[in-house]
C-alpha cells in the first residue's frame, strides 16, 4: 500500500455550501470514490441518498454524515435490479425531495484473459457497469428534467475510467463497459443538454480503493500492485473533490469529460 498518501495535503478546494438546497444520489456509496463523494456532497450542503448493496457500510456512511450535521438516507439497493432502483427513487423523492444531482458511480473491475472465458465475470461487469448505469438513468432523469425546467442546476455525472481509452491487456470487458459509459455520456448530452441538464463523465486513473482487490488475474494484479507501490496514486478524496467541483460550477458550465490521473501514471 502506498504510504505517501498520508503526507498529501487535503484534496479539498471547494468551500462554503454551494450545494445547499440540492438533493444528490450517489450509487456505489458504501466505499471508495462513492463514499468519499457522498461525504463531500453533504459537507457542501446537499442532502444525500446513499445507494449500494452493502447496507451495513451504508449505515456507517449515513451516521458520519448525520454526525457532521448533514442529511443522508441509506438505501441498500442492487442497481442491477431495475425495480429496486425505481423503488429507491420513489422513496428518495418522498423523504428528501426532488433529485437534481446524480452520481452514477457503482461499478466493478474483474480482469482476465479473454481465453480464460470467465463468463461470470463478464456478466457481472456488464450487469453493473452498464445495466446499473442505465437503470439509474431511467430512475432519475425525469427528476433531473423537472429540476432543470424550474431553472435549477441538474447534473448526471457517471464514473468511467482511463481504461475506456487505453489499450490494456486483460482489461477487455472492463474497458469495453467503461467505453460504453463514456460514449453514453456524449450521446445523452445531445438530448439532455438542450434541456439544461449537465451530463459528464469522470475518468480516473489509478485510485487507492478496494476496486483492485476484486482483480484475480495475476498479471493484472501485479500491474496494479506495482502502481500503488511505486507511484503516488490518487485517493478517493481527490476524485470526490473533482466531482464536487463539477457539480458546484455555475449551471451554464458543463465540465463534460475529466480525466484525472496520478502525475506519475504513464499507462
Amino acid at each position: 500500500m502506498n504510504t505517501a498518501q498520508n503526507t498529501q495535503p487535503s484534496a479539498q478546494l471547494v468551500s462554503g455550501t454551494p450545494l445547499a438546497g440540492r438533493v444528490a444520489v450517489v450509487t456505489g456509496a458504501s466505499s471508495g470514490i462513492g463514499e468519499a463523494t457522498a461525504l463531500r456532497f453533504a459537507e457542501l450542503g446537499a442532502k444525500v441518498a446513499l445507494v449500494a448493496r452493502r447496507g451495513d457500510r451504508l449505515d456507517q456512511v449515513e451516521d458520519r454524515i448525520r454526525a457532521g450535521g448533514g442529511t443522508a438516507l441509506a438505501l441498500p439497493t442492487d442497481v442491477t435490479d431495475r425495480s429496486a432502483v425505481l423503488a429507491a427513487a420513489d422513496r428518495i423523492a418522498d423523504e428528501l425531495g426532488r433529485v437534481d444531482l446524480v452520481f452514477a458511480n457503482a461499478g466493478v473491475q474483474l480482469i482476465s484473459g479473454i481465453t480464460d472465458l470467465a463468463t461470470e465475470d463478464w456478466d457481472a461487469q456488464i450487469d453493473l457497469n452498464i445495466k446499473g448505469v442505465m437503470n439509474t438513468v431511467q430512475a432519475f432523469v425525469p427528476s433531473l428534467e423537472s429540476a432543470a425546467s424550474d431553472g435549477r442546476s441538474a447534473d448526471l455525472i457517471m464514473t468511467s475510467s482511463i481504461a475506456a481509452v487505453r489499450i490494456l491487456e486483460g482489461f477487455h470487458v472492463y474497458s469495453a463497459t467503461k467505453a460504453y459509459v463514456t460514449q453514453l455520456s456524449k450521446l445523452l448530452r445531445t438530448e439532455l443538454g438542450r434541456k439544461k441538464i449537465r451530463v459528464a463523465t469522470i475518468e480516473p486513473g489509478m485510485v487507492d480503493t478496494e476496486l483492485p482487490d476484486h482483480v484475480t488475474d495475476p498479471a493484472a494484479s501485479k500491474l496494479m500492485a506495482d502502481l500503488i507501490d511505486q507511484i503516488d496514486v490518487l485517493s478517493s478524496a481527490d476524485v470526490a473533490e473533482t466531482v464536487a467541483f463539477m457539480s458546484a460550477v455555475p449551471k451554464h458550465v458543463n465540465l463534460t469529460e475529466i480525466t484525472i490521473l496520478p502525475t506519475e501514471q504513464i499507462i
